[in-house]
């Protein structure tokens, strides 16, 4: 059951909530990004990799990578995974994930691909569109949704999230 559920009626909805989630954002942290195709993933990760590091610019979605690295501004690496082209959680977690669910934090789009080797930890965002166009599958509107389940040791976080999303 989410924790806290959103609407992100557009694009800087969604880069304001990608700041707010990379304040504090340390080492050993897994936020876990799932939804359809054009849900915005990609938007979210890219908004969170730009908060918690200005300098980068260019932000392109991993889709054919895999990963890429990144910094937070302590140094601490950052990952970001697009899991959609692995086949077996095993391809995914020769990329080195075990290291990184450690050391470095992990924004994971299609977590799913990873099953039972997701860290239990992690902080699960679900996106999705409120409905779409039957014929081409195409959203009716820019709005997304984004359901946030968290586990008891981001409480405070999600607590602090909440306090300044009703902040406006």
């Amino acid at each position: 059951m989410p924790v806290l559920q959103l609407e992100l009626p557009d694009l800087s909805a969604t880069a304001r909530l990608g700041a707010l989630l990379a304040e504090g954002l340390m080492a050993g942290d897994v936020i876990s990004l799932s939804g359809p195709l054009g849900a915005g993933k990609s938007a979210l990760a890219r908004a969170i990799i730009q908060a918690a590091n200005p300098d980068e610019t260019d932000v392109p979605s991993p889709t054919f990578t895999l990963v890429q690295t990144y910094a937070l501004g302590d140094g601490t690496p950052l990952w970001h995974l697009d899991l959609y082209r692995v086949e077996t959680p095993e391809d995914a977690m020769q990329l080195g994930l075990d290291d990184a669910f450690v050391d470095a934090v992990c924004l994971i789009e299609w977590p799913d691909r990873l099953k039972k080797l997701l860290p239990k930890t992690n902080l699960s965002i679900h996106l999705y569109m409120p409905d779409t166009d039957a014929e081409n599958a195409a959203p009716l509107s820019n709005i997304r949704f984004a359901d946030i389940t968290a586990p008891p040791h981001w409480a405070d976080r999600i607590n602090l999230l909440r306090n300044r999303l009703s902040e406006g």
